[in-house]
Protein backbone atom coordinates (compact mmCIF):
# COMPACT_ATOMS: atom_id res chain seq x y z
CA UNK A 1 0.00 0.00 0.00
CA UNK A 2 0.82 3.66 -0.41
CA UNK A 3 1.66 5.83 2.58
CA UNK A 4 2.56 9.35 3.38
CA UNK A 5 5.19 9.56 5.33
CA UNK A 6 7.72 12.35 7.15
CA UNK A 7 11.26 12.65 8.05
CA UNK A 8 12.86 15.30 9.74
CA UNK A 9 16.89 15.27 9.89
CA UNK A 10 19.83 18.26 10.57
CA UNK A 11 21.25 19.88 7.64
CA UNK A 12 25.03 20.53 7.65
CA UNK A 13 24.84 23.88 5.32
CA UNK A 14 28.20 25.81 5.17
CA UNK A 15 28.24 29.73 5.42
CA UNK A 16 26.79 30.15 1.95
CA UNK A 17 24.31 27.89 2.44
CA UNK A 18 23.39 29.99 5.02
CA UNK A 19 23.26 32.69 3.45
CA UNK A 20 20.91 31.15 1.13
CA UNK A 21 18.42 29.35 3.68
CA UNK A 22 17.82 33.02 5.28
CA UNK A 23 17.59 34.63 2.19
CA UNK A 24 14.55 31.99 1.06
CA UNK A 25 13.31 32.28 4.65
CA UNK A 26 12.95 36.08 4.50
CA UNK A 27 11.78 35.98 0.83
CA UNK A 28 8.83 33.51 2.00
CA UNK A 29 8.07 36.02 4.79
CA UNK A 30 7.48 38.54 2.86
CA UNK A 31 5.28 37.20 0.22
CA UNK A 32 3.25 36.01 3.00
CA UNK A 33 2.99 39.52 4.92
CA UNK A 34 2.30 41.24 1.17
CA UNK A 35 -0.13 38.71 -0.03
CA UNK A 36 -2.00 39.60 3.71
CA UNK A 37 -1.96 43.05 3.24
CA UNK A 38 -2.74 43.11 -0.05
CA UNK A 39 -6.57 41.08 1.04
CA UNK A 40 -7.08 43.17 4.37
CA UNK A 41 -7.27 46.56 1.57
CA UNK A 42 -9.09 44.90 -1.18
CA UNK A 43 -11.40 43.89 1.23
CA UNK A 44 -11.67 47.81 3.07
CA UNK A 45 -12.21 48.00 -0.40
CA UNK A 46 -15.48 46.18 -1.24
CA UNK A 47 -13.27 43.64 -3.26
CA UNK A 48 -12.89 40.47 -3.14
CA UNK A 49 -9.57 38.48 -4.32
CA UNK A 50 -8.17 35.35 -4.56
CA UNK A 51 -4.29 33.55 -4.68
CA UNK A 52 -4.51 33.33 -8.30
CA UNK A 53 -5.24 36.87 -9.30
CA UNK A 54 -2.42 37.79 -6.12
CA UNK A 55 0.49 35.47 -8.24
CA UNK A 56 -0.57 37.25 -11.51
CA UNK A 57 -0.33 41.17 -9.50
CA UNK A 58 2.25 40.38 -8.00
CA UNK A 59 4.47 38.83 -10.61
CA UNK A 60 3.96 42.50 -12.59
CA UNK A 61 5.03 44.22 -9.24
CA UNK A 62 8.44 42.37 -8.09
CA UNK A 63 10.97 43.77 -10.13
CA UNK A 64 10.26 47.48 -8.63
CA UNK A 65 9.04 46.01 -5.46
CA UNK A 66 11.56 43.38 -4.52
CA UNK A 67 14.14 42.87 -7.30
CA UNK A 68 16.24 40.77 -4.80
CA UNK A 69 13.53 37.95 -4.80
CA UNK A 70 14.34 36.88 -8.47
CA UNK A 71 17.67 35.31 -6.68
CA UNK A 72 15.27 32.63 -4.73
CA UNK A 73 13.53 29.61 -6.19
CA UNK A 74 10.04 30.06 -7.68
CA UNK A 75 8.37 27.13 -5.54
CA UNK A 76 9.12 29.40 -2.48
CA UNK A 77 7.13 32.11 -2.98
CA UNK A 78 4.21 30.15 -4.87
CA UNK A 79 3.66 28.04 -1.05
CA UNK A 80 3.99 31.05 1.08
CA UNK A 81 1.16 32.26 -1.92
CA UNK A 82 -0.64 28.86 -0.73
CA UNK A 83 0.14 29.19 3.13
CA UNK A 84 -1.60 32.16 3.33
CA UNK A 85 -4.69 30.99 1.32
CA UNK A 86 -4.98 27.81 3.62
CA UNK A 87 -4.65 30.48 6.65
CA UNK A 88 -7.73 32.51 4.87
CA UNK A 89 -9.88 29.68 4.31
CA UNK A 90 -8.95 28.33 7.65
CA UNK A 91 -10.50 31.30 9.26
CA UNK A 92 -13.55 31.39 7.62
CA UNK A 93 -14.00 27.95 8.28
CA UNK A 94 -13.78 28.33 11.57
CA UNK A 95 -16.10 31.35 11.87
CA UNK A 96 -18.68 29.16 9.90
CA UNK A 97 -18.47 26.35 11.88
CA UNK A 98 -17.87 28.10 15.22
CA UNK A 99 -14.88 25.55 16.19
CA UNK A 100 -11.48 26.01 17.33
CA UNK A 101 -9.34 29.41 17.60
CA UNK A 102 -10.78 32.08 15.43
CA UNK A 103 -7.65 34.51 15.45
CA UNK A 104 -7.19 36.03 11.79
CA UNK A 105 -4.08 35.64 10.31
CA UNK A 106 -1.28 37.51 11.36
CA UNK A 107 1.69 39.10 9.92
CA UNK A 108 4.82 37.25 10.16
CA UNK A 109 7.71 39.17 12.02
CA UNK A 110 11.49 38.59 11.37
CA UNK A 111 11.22 38.73 15.61
CA UNK A 112 9.42 35.55 16.39
CA UNK A 113 12.06 33.66 14.48
CA UNK A 114 13.59 33.44 11.36
CA UNK A 115 11.38 30.53 9.83
CA UNK A 116 11.26 28.42 7.39
CA UNK A 117 10.22 27.72 3.51
CA UNK A 118 8.94 25.14 1.56
CA UNK A 119 10.44 23.78 -1.60
CA UNK A 120 8.87 21.43 -4.61
CA UNK A 121 10.13 20.14 -7.71
CA UNK A 122 13.70 18.67 -8.51
CA UNK A 123 14.68 17.37 -5.40
CA UNK A 124 17.34 14.22 -4.91
CA UNK A 125 18.30 12.39 -1.92
CA UNK A 126 21.52 10.61 -0.91
CA UNK A 127 23.09 8.78 2.14
CA UNK A 128 24.42 11.72 3.04
CA UNK A 129 23.50 14.96 1.18
CA UNK A 130 19.98 16.57 -0.09
CA UNK A 131 19.90 18.81 -3.45
CA UNK A 132 17.52 21.55 -3.23
CA UNK A 133 16.29 23.97 -6.32
CA UNK A 134 18.87 27.22 -6.42
CA UNK A 135 20.48 26.12 -3.38
CA UNK A 136 22.42 22.63 -4.50
CA UNK A 137 23.71 19.78 -2.28
CA UNK A 138 23.08 20.05 1.12
CA UNK A 139 25.20 17.86 3.59
CA UNK A 140 23.18 15.99 5.83
CA UNK A 141 24.08 15.47 10.06
CA UNK A 142 22.73 11.50 10.41
CA UNK A 143 23.86 9.63 7.31
CA UNK A 144 21.58 6.55 5.68
CA UNK A 145 18.86 7.97 7.73
CA UNK A 146 16.34 8.97 5.22
CA UNK A 147 15.21 6.32 2.30
CA UNK A 148 16.66 7.10 -1.10
CA UNK A 149 14.79 3.89 -3.13
CA UNK A 150 11.21 3.69 -4.12
CA UNK A 151 10.19 6.83 -3.00
CA UNK A 152 8.17 10.29 -4.62
CA UNK A 153 9.77 13.35 -2.94
CA UNK A 154 6.72 15.39 -2.16
CA UNK A 155 7.79 18.28 -0.23
CA UNK A 156 10.83 19.90 1.95
CA UNK A 157 10.44 22.06 5.01
CA UNK A 158 13.38 24.10 5.70
CA UNK A 159 13.05 25.18 9.39
CA UNK A 160 15.58 27.02 11.31
CA UNK A 161 15.44 26.45 14.96
CA UNK A 162 18.34 28.30 17.61
CA UNK A 163 20.68 28.56 15.25
CA UNK A 164 20.12 25.09 13.39
CA UNK A 165 18.90 23.95 9.97
CA UNK A 166 16.22 21.30 9.85
CA UNK A 167 14.68 19.78 7.04
CA UNK A 168 11.87 18.17 7.23
CA UNK A 169 11.01 15.75 4.27
CA UNK A 170 7.16 14.23 2.88
CA UNK A 171 7.66 11.30 0.87
CA UNK A 172 5.19 8.90 -0.42
CA UNK A 173 6.52 5.53 -0.41
CA UNK A 174 4.93 1.85 -1.23
CA UNK A 175 5.18 -0.32 1.78
CA UNK A 176 3.92 -4.15 2.66
CA UNK A 177 0.28 -4.68 4.46
CA UNK A 178 1.32 -4.64 8.51
CA UNK A 179 0.59 -7.96 9.58
CA UNK A 180 -1.66 -7.99 12.91
CA UNK A 181 0.18 -8.43 16.23
CA UNK A 182 -0.56 -11.61 18.59
CA UNK A 183 1.12 -10.16 21.38
CA UNK A 184 -0.74 -9.78 24.89
CA UNK A 185 -2.82 -7.13 25.25
CA UNK A 186 -1.18 -4.05 26.74
CA UNK A 187 -2.99 -1.47 28.62
CA UNK A 188 -1.13 1.96 29.20
CA UNK A 189 -1.72 4.43 32.25
CA UNK A 190 -0.44 8.11 31.71
CA UNK A 191 0.68 10.04 34.95
CA UNK A 192 2.58 12.83 36.33
CA UNK A 193 4.98 10.91 38.62
CA UNK A 194 5.73 8.53 36.04
CA UNK A 195 4.69 9.17 32.67
CA UNK A 196 3.54 5.63 31.51
CA UNK A 197 3.12 2.02 33.54
CA UNK A 198 2.31 -0.59 31.48
CA UNK A 199 0.29 -3.38 32.26
CA UNK A 200 3.25 -6.17 32.15
CA UNK A 201 5.18 -4.10 34.50
CA UNK A 202 7.04 -1.46 32.40
CA UNK A 203 7.60 2.02 34.08
CA UNK A 204 8.71 5.06 31.89
CA UNK A 205 9.81 7.57 34.34
CA UNK A 206 8.58 11.16 33.95
CA UNK A 207 12.00 13.28 32.01
CA UNK A 208 10.25 16.72 33.43
CA UNK A 209 11.95 18.56 31.05
CA UNK A 210 10.75 21.64 31.67
CA UNK A 211 11.27 21.50 35.56
CA UNK A 212 14.68 21.01 34.83
CA UNK A 213 15.49 23.52 33.06
CA UNK A 214 13.21 26.49 34.53
CA UNK A 215 15.85 27.73 36.74
CA UNK A 216 18.44 28.77 33.89
CA UNK A 217 14.90 29.98 31.19
CA UNK A 218 13.65 32.50 34.20
CA UNK A 219 17.39 33.76 34.83
CA UNK A 220 18.33 33.81 31.05
CA UNK A 221 14.59 35.89 30.68
CA UNK A 222 15.58 38.44 33.50
CA UNK A 223 18.70 38.66 31.39
CA UNK A 224 16.86 38.96 28.22
CA UNK A 225 14.30 42.02 30.06
CA UNK A 226 17.99 43.68 31.21
CA UNK A 227 19.21 44.50 28.01
CA UNK A 228 19.26 46.84 25.55
CA UNK A 229 16.35 46.63 22.54
CA UNK A 230 19.15 46.60 19.46
CA UNK A 231 22.27 45.45 21.10
CA UNK A 232 24.24 42.48 19.95
CA UNK A 233 24.37 41.12 23.81
CA UNK A 234 20.29 41.27 23.45
CA UNK A 235 20.82 39.15 20.24
CA UNK A 236 23.49 36.57 22.21
CA UNK A 237 20.82 36.12 24.93
CA UNK A 238 18.03 35.87 22.69
CA UNK A 239 20.36 32.95 21.31
CA UNK A 240 20.94 31.13 24.78
CA UNK A 241 17.26 31.24 25.41
CA UNK A 242 16.21 29.87 22.17
CA UNK A 243 18.95 26.84 22.62
CA UNK A 244 17.46 26.39 25.91
CA UNK A 245 13.83 26.07 24.91
CA UNK A 246 14.91 23.80 21.74
CA UNK A 247 16.42 22.02 24.97
CA UNK A 248 13.73 21.37 26.52
CA UNK A 249 11.78 20.46 23.27
CA UNK A 250 14.43 17.75 22.10
CA UNK A 251 14.14 16.04 25.81
CA UNK A 252 10.48 15.84 25.67
CA UNK A 253 10.36 14.51 22.27
CA UNK A 254 13.27 11.82 23.05
CA UNK A 255 11.14 10.70 25.79
CA UNK A 256 7.69 10.59 24.22
CA UNK A 257 9.56 8.34 21.11
CA UNK A 258 10.95 6.09 23.52
CA UNK A 259 7.59 5.13 25.11
CA UNK A 260 5.79 5.17 21.91
CA UNK A 261 8.26 2.98 20.34
CA UNK A 262 8.53 0.42 23.07
CA UNK A 263 5.03 -0.31 23.43
CA UNK A 264 4.55 -0.67 19.67
CA UNK A 265 7.46 -1.74 18.01
CA UNK A 266 9.54 -3.85 20.97
CA UNK A 267 6.35 -5.14 22.70
CA UNK A 268 4.26 -5.85 19.77
CA UNK A 269 0.84 -6.47 21.56
CA UNK A 270 -2.52 -7.54 19.81
CA UNK A 271 -4.07 -4.55 21.31
CA UNK A 272 -3.14 -1.13 23.18
CA UNK A 273 -5.84 0.23 25.55
CA UNK A 274 -4.72 3.53 26.67
CA UNK A 275 -7.05 6.63 28.31
CA UNK A 276 -9.17 9.38 27.12
CA UNK A 277 -8.11 11.71 29.09
CA UNK A 278 -9.61 15.41 29.32
CA UNK A 279 -6.45 17.46 29.20
CA UNK A 280 -8.01 20.57 28.59
CA UNK A 281 -10.13 19.82 31.88
CA UNK A 282 -6.92 18.85 33.93
CA UNK A 283 -5.20 22.36 32.70
CA UNK A 284 -7.82 24.08 34.98
CA UNK A 285 -6.22 22.84 37.71
CA UNK A 286 -3.73 25.70 38.35
CA UNK A 287 -1.27 23.77 40.74
CA UNK A 288 -0.68 21.10 38.06
CA UNK A 289 -1.38 22.87 35.03
CA UNK A 290 2.50 22.97 33.69
CA UNK A 291 3.27 20.11 34.72
CA UNK A 292 0.49 18.20 32.66
CA UNK A 293 1.61 20.82 29.97
CA UNK A 294 4.98 19.13 30.35
CA UNK A 295 4.16 15.61 30.25
CA UNK A 296 2.49 15.98 26.98
CA UNK A 297 -0.45 13.25 27.13
CA UNK A 298 -2.40 13.72 23.89
CA UNK A 299 1.38 13.89 21.51
CA UNK A 300 1.91 10.98 23.25
CA UNK A 301 -1.37 9.39 22.35
CA UNK A 302 -0.48 10.15 18.82
CA UNK A 303 2.55 8.88 18.62
CA UNK A 304 0.96 5.42 19.94
CA UNK A 305 -1.74 5.69 17.71
CA UNK A 306 0.30 6.27 14.37
CA UNK A 307 2.99 3.75 15.34
CA UNK A 308 0.41 0.99 15.96
CA UNK A 309 -1.33 1.43 12.81
CA UNK A 310 1.95 0.98 11.11
CA UNK A 311 2.58 -2.49 12.53
CA UNK A 312 -0.83 -4.09 12.78
CA UNK A 313 -1.32 -3.26 16.52
CA UNK A 314 -5.32 -1.76 17.20
CA UNK A 315 -5.52 0.84 19.68
CA UNK A 316 -8.69 0.82 22.40
CA UNK A 317 -9.59 4.36 23.81
CA UNK A 318 -11.43 3.37 27.20
CA UNK A 319 -14.10 5.79 28.36
CA UNK A 320 -13.38 9.10 29.96
CA UNK A 321 -15.48 7.94 33.20
CA UNK A 322 -13.80 4.68 33.16
CA UNK A 323 -12.91 3.97 37.26
CA UNK A 324 -9.45 2.36 36.08
CA UNK A 325 -7.84 3.77 39.04
CA UNK A 326 -10.20 2.85 41.75
CA UNK A 327 -11.29 -0.58 40.00
CA UNK A 328 -9.66 -3.87 41.55
CA UNK A 329 -7.89 -5.69 39.02
CA UNK A 330 -7.51 -8.93 41.21
CA UNK A 331 -11.61 -9.18 42.06
CA UNK A 332 -13.32 -6.32 39.78
CA UNK A 333 -15.04 -3.94 43.09
CA UNK A 334 -15.07 -0.38 43.06
CA UNK A 335 -13.29 1.67 45.60
CA UNK A 336 -15.76 4.63 46.13
CA UNK A 337 -13.01 6.91 47.48
CA UNK A 338 -9.14 7.08 45.99
CA UNK A 339 -7.45 10.33 47.42
CA UNK A 340 -4.86 11.26 44.48
CA UNK A 341 -2.12 11.19 47.80
CA UNK A 342 -2.60 7.29 48.24
CA UNK A 343 -0.09 5.99 46.06
CA UNK A 344 -0.66 2.21 46.12
CA UNK A 345 -4.41 0.39 45.83
CA UNK A 346 -6.05 -1.47 48.91
CA UNK A 347 -8.80 -3.23 47.78
CA UNK A 348 -10.88 -3.95 51.16
CA UNK A 349 -12.59 -6.76 49.76
CA UNK A 350 -9.80 -9.30 48.65
CA UNK A 351 -6.98 -7.20 50.35
CA UNK A 352 -4.81 -6.86 47.09
CA UNK A 353 -1.98 -4.34 47.70
CA UNK A 354 -0.59 -3.18 44.35
CA UNK A 355 0.47 0.10 42.72
CA UNK A 356 -2.47 2.49 41.59
CA UNK A 357 -1.00 2.93 38.34
CA UNK A 358 -0.05 -0.24 37.61
CA UNK A 359 -3.56 -1.63 39.18
CA UNK A 360 -4.97 0.96 36.28
CA UNK A 361 -3.24 -0.44 33.54
CA UNK A 362 -4.08 -3.86 34.40
CA UNK A 363 -7.68 -3.20 34.03
CA UNK A 364 -7.07 -1.40 31.15
CA UNK A 365 -5.96 -4.19 29.81
CA UNK A 366 -8.40 -6.41 30.61
CA UNK A 367 -11.22 -4.17 28.98
CA UNK A 368 -10.06 -5.66 25.44
CA UNK A 369 -11.37 -8.82 26.07
CA UNK A 370 -14.72 -7.35 27.05
CA UNK A 371 -16.81 -7.16 23.59
CA UNK A 372 -17.73 -3.67 22.55
CA UNK A 373 -21.50 -4.01 23.51
CA UNK A 374 -21.03 -4.98 26.55
CA UNK A 375 -18.42 -2.22 27.30
CA UNK A 376 -20.13 1.33 25.98
CA UNK A 377 -17.37 3.14 27.87
CA UNK A 378 -14.24 1.58 24.77
CA UNK A 379 -13.86 3.12 21.51
CA UNK A 380 -12.85 0.72 19.73
CA UNK A 381 -10.42 1.79 16.10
Amino acid sequence: MKILRAYKTELKPNNRQRGMFMNHSGAARFVYNWALADRIDRYKLGESTNIYEQKRRFNALKDEVCPWIRETAYCVTAQAFANLDSAYKNFFRRMKQDKGQKGFPKFKSRKRGIGSFTMRGCIHIESNRIKLPRIGWVRLKETDYLPTNGVKILSVNIPERAGRWFASIQLEMEVPDPLPAHGKPLGIDFGLKTLAVCSDGTVFENPRALAQEERKLKRLSRELARRKKGSKNRGKTRQKLAKCHARIADIRKHSLHNVSYHVTVKTKPSTIVVEDLNVKGMLANHCLAKAISDAAFGELRRQIEYKAQWNGVDVVTAGRFYPSSKTCSGCGSVKPLLKLSERAFVCEKCGLIIDRDLNAAMNLASLVGVKAEAQPDCLWS
